[in-house]
């Protein structure tokens, strides 16, 4: 192990790293805040409703993130009307791209899980709402949406991690992320073994983090469904 070089190469690593936790932060906000309104879309009885989001979540889910990522930065490049729009100076961005691909991917698997616990929420809470005189409005707002985003925690803490290392993705775009960083060591001291153990063992770390947090927040929000001894 050459720790020299990986000591040299701790601010490549930081300034990767700091790139790798906005894209995360960025494309987990967009994405949930997306994904609510479209929750509710998807569980409405009616198909013009509910269709267009479930083909929406069905095609990302069913496609590649590398795919989609792809399709932004390099894909939409090749169409002279959205050269000549107003986006192109944000689609020509590798960060916006990033975020965007990102933020799109994290928003179709969002919406189906907000979506399945909203499916799971017990009749008898609606009906004692309803019971108490709220409106359909006060029913989604303090009911059904805390109740469902509630039980959505565990499921959700797996794709704030699936979307951490979805972000190693953001090399092939040309940014600086941990596994560009990891790559850029290689390159300059042809050690890719200590190169990418490094950015893996900083993934782990940012992944324990992250794990703890929501764990955190499930004992905090969920502590009425286990069991009482």
């Amino acid at each position: 192990m050459n720790f020299e070089a990986i000591a040299e190469s701790l601010p490549l690593y930081a300034s990767g790293l700091a790139t790798t936790l906005q894209l995360l932060l960025i494309s987990l906000a967009i994405g949930l805040v997306a994904a609510l309104p479209l929750a509710v879309l998807r569980v409405s009885a009616s198909r013009w409703l509910h269709g267009p989001v479930w083909c929406f979540t069905y095609v990302i889910r069913g496609t590649p993130l590398l795919v989609q990522l792809f399709l932004v930065y390099y894909g939409l490049a090749q169409f002279e009307w959205v050269r000549a729009s107003i986006a192109w100076p944000w689609l020509q961005s590798a960060w916006f791209c990033a975020c965007l691909a990102f933020a799109v991917n994290t928003c179709a698997y969002t919406t189906e899980i907000i979506a399945g616990s909203l499916k799971a929420t017990p009749h008898g809470e609606v009906e004692a709402a309803r019971a108490l005189g709220l409106s359909r409005a006060q029913v989604w707002r303090r009911i059904l949406l805390p109740s469902a985003l509630r039980r959505a925690l565990p499921a959700y803490g797996n794709e704030a991690v699936l979307m951490l290392h979805g972000t190693s993705l953001a090399s092939v775009v040309t940014l600086l992320d941990l596994t560009g960083a990891a790559r850029e060591v290689n390159s300059r001291f042809y050690l890719p073994f200590e190169a990418f153990l490094t950015a893996a063992a900083v993934y782990l770390g940012l992944t324990l983090a992250l794990v703890g947090a929501l764990h955190a927040a499930e004992r905090r929000w969920l502590s009425h469904l286990r069991p009482r001894a």
